[in-house]
């Protein structure tokens, strides 16, 4: 098996899951940013995104509203 080198993905903002590139143009509002996965990313910090925005949130704003929050390894 090869190692992958570190690629730039989008994720559902709703979901969290993977979604294609064609998805992530044609719903911006739904997509959170581009991320870099692969070999090359530590993938070691938990952070939290807004479900809405895709926006980096607060830890304190996933424990008020978890239904509104995702969090991720990045």
């Amino acid at each position: 098996m090869t190692a992958r080198s570190p690629r730039t993905v989008s994720r559902s903002a709703k979901t969290g899951q993977f979604v294609p590139k064609a998805t992530a143009k044609r719903s911006p509002k739904t997509t959170t940013t581009a991320e870099r996965v692969g070999s090359g990313t530590r993938n070691a910090r938990t952070v939290v995104r807004d479900v809405g925005t895709g926006r980096f949130a607060r830890a304190t704003a996933a424990r008020r509203s978890p239904s509104k929050t995702i969090t991720q390894k990045v």
